[in-house]
């Protein structure tokens, strides 16, 4: 029997899950009260826990971040064009090919794999409405910057922030920039309700748009007010919502403590460079990736193949760029000679396993084989 047969295998990231004691009561309390769903109670409270955990004015809760981004550019009326990442999960671009948007794709900063700002003015055109860009690996992007194009501009900006969960800035959550922030609640995120999402916003009003748009577009029981979907959250969601903030800290200090080891081991592997946050970021380590430089023995894929075989399923994330798929190629900015940062991050980064049921053991050994791979 070989090695990888006898371990169990390791993925890129695995779910939080509390304790199933824990979570009884809470399904109780839907059962006794048969609201499932339609804005019931745990919603409304995980909204108002959520805005106190990560000091922000209004959260609505939505069934992905997929569906939140989707409504979050309908609650801005966004049109025309949107300047874009091509460095991220496919969602960011769908989103915008759903509202009938043109994606419109600049490079990425080498440090940070965040929208590169010195790049976004040259993109704009006389149809440019609004810019979207990612955090990406919960890393802030410059936010100063972007939004001064903005205002210079008069244009939108809307934070694609699915892997930012209680990061913040300077002290203050990075949630508080832009017009809008989107979320993202998978079960494979910092904090989870299985799937689900948020839309961060700064006022009532805006608020009370995206709340009918998440609702078929009715504004009361008889008055629909826009093209709305089906986009609410449901009970059993947003009360496992609920019991995951009381673990969400111990989880983000597991992953930190996790990601140091990570460190700590691969300093001493050449050829592999470990990105850090900027300064003064309170990060929440949603994931670990590194980028397997040229003086690495083998190639990013050949150390992709050789985690998976010895049962490491570690991920090339994001890997296509989202301007390499076919509905995106003909697109602005598509040409990978247009991106050549991320078209060369893309083809080097591996996300490694992080998740707070990770064993130290379990680090140690997916290093050594990254390791061996230099022997």
């Amino acid at each position: 029997m070989s090695e990888s047969s006898r371990i169990p295998p390791i993925y890129v990231t695995q779910p939080l899950l509390p304790p199933l004691e824990e979570f009884i009561p809470y399904l109780q309390q839907i059962w006794d009260s048969k609201c499932l769903t339609n804005n019931g109670p745990f919603h409304q409270q995980l909204e108002q826990t959520l805005c106190d955990y990560l000091n922000v004015e209004h959260v609505a809760l939505l069934t992905s971040g997929t569906v939140a981004l989707i409504t979050a550019l309908q609650t801005l009326r966004i049109t025309g064009e949107v300047i874009t990442t091509p460095y991220s999960f496919v969602a960011t671009g769908h989103s915008l090919l759903w509202n009938g948007i043109r994606p419109v794709f600049v490079d990425i900063d080498p440090k940070t794999f965040n929208i590169d700002p010195s790049k976004i003015e040259a993109a704009i055109t006389s149809q440019t409405t609004a810019i979207m860009p990612v955090h990406c690996y919960g890393h802030p992007c410059d936010v100063a910057r972007i939004e001064a194009i903005a205002d210079n501009y008069g244009l939108k900006v809307i934070y694609d922030a699915a892997h930012a969960f209680g990061v913040r800035l300077d002290g203050k959550s990075i949630l508080r920039h832009g017009d809008l922030s989107v979320l993202s609640f998978h079960a494979t995120k910092v904090f989870n309700t299985f799937e689900g999402g948020a839309i961060v916003c700064h006022d009532a009003k805006t608020k009370k748009r995206i709340d009918d748009l998440k609702n078929f577009g009715f504004a009361d029981e008889i008055t629909v007010v826009a093209s709305g979907i089906n986009g609410k959250m449901n009970e059993v969601q947003a009360a496992f919502g609920l019991l995951q903030l009381k673990h969400v800290d111990d989880a983000i200090a597991r992953r930190g403590a996790l990601d140091g080891l990570y460190r700590q081991e691969m300093a001493s592997v050449h050829g592999i460079l470990c990105p850090l946050p900027s300064p003064g970021v309170s990060w929440n380590y949603p994931y670990f990736p590194i980028l397997v430089e040229d003086d690495f023995p083998v190639s990013r894929d050949a150390l992709y193949q050789n985690l998976r075989t010895a049962g490491v399923y570690a991920r090339r994330y994001f890997f296509p760029l989202i301007s390499e798929f076919p509905m995106y190629r003909g697109l602005p900015g598509a040409n990978p000679s247009a991106l050549p940062v991320a078209t060369d991050v893309s083809r080097r980064v591996l996300c490694l396993p992080l998740y707070p049921a990770l064993e130290h053991e379990q680090v140690r050994r997916i290093v050594d084989l990254i390791r061996g791979c230099t022997t």
